[in-house]
């Protein structure tokens, strides 16, 4: 059976790779730091898919750990792995100096550090079975601005490295694929119901369904790169041409909304 290894599984936009990977047939190897809400993603598996449902593995790993990727990478390494989605993350609105030093770690490590890392472990099983690495980035890897810097630098590494390691392996059957996202209607960015409801219908927020099914789409055709919605592709291009003394301003202004 071929395995997909998907981080930050046991909600969000995790729950919904696993639910359409495990409907393809694929086993699952889930991982979260929330050991309780992988149990429940196993459970609603197996009630959907029934005596269909695939081989799934659980492993409560907190991946902002220095020693993460090598803990998991020791967990599969006999499986047989197809796909790797590194698509747990985190995202806080505060400067650099207000942000706590445990926040500041664990999001390099858990943006950075930990997804490269699975890469390097899992690439000699990637590699023997033609299989897909699929990472998640976001537009904010082109907006270093005030209070999201660190969140948008952390994606920018995502995107640089995915480039490179792309580059390193063509040729060997292995696709590397990036998704940019935007804002995703998911717990992770906090934003109330109504906000919710009108940022999708003006376009500025997309369904999490919408968003594994663009990226799996992606991945599956071993593209580059996926960035949904025709606003975030305006994103990519004009954010970085705002002025430093601009962002200043607005950050001036709008610090005490944060």
């Amino acid at each position: 059976m071929e395995y997909a290894v998907i981080t930050g599984a046991a909600s969000g936009m995790g729950k919904i790779y696993a639910n359409s990977l495990a409907s393809k047939g694929f086993g699952l190897c889930l991982i979260d730091i929330n050991e309780k809400g992988l149990a429940e993603v196993e459970r609603e598996l197996q009630e959907l898919l029934g005596t269909q449902c695939p081989r799934i593995i659980r492993l409560a790993q907190n991946l902002a750990e220095p020693e993460a990727a090598r803990k998991v990478a020791e967990q599969v390494k006999d499986l047989n792995i197809k796909i790797l989605i590194n698509n747990a993350g985190m995202i806080f609105t505060s400067s650099i100096e207000e942000t706590p030093y445990a926040r500041l770690s664990s999001m390099m490590m858990l943006h950075m550090q930990t997804p490269l890392l699975l890469c390097h472990e899992l690439l000699p099983q990637l590699k023997a079975n033609s299989g897909y690495i699929l990472n998640i980035s976001s537009i904010c890897a082109w907006m270093h601005w005030p209070a999201i810097g660190m969140y948008g630098n952390t994606k920018a590494f995502v995107k640089n490295y995915s480039r490179s390691l792309r580059i390193e392996c063509r040729g060997s059957g292995l696709s590397v694929t990036t998704a940019y996202f935007g804002a995703v209607d998911t717990p992770l960015f906090g934003f109330s119901p109504k906000v919710r409801k009108t940022m999708l219908r003006l376009g500025l927020m997309i369904s999490p369904q919408k968003a594994v099914s663009k990226a799996l789409g992606a991945m599956e055709r071993r593209r580059r790169s996926i960035t949904p919605g025709f606003l975030n592709k305006l994103a990519t291009l004009f954010a970085p041409l705002l002025s430093e003394r601009f962002l200043a301003f607005l950050y001036r202004k709008f610090k005490h909304l944060l």
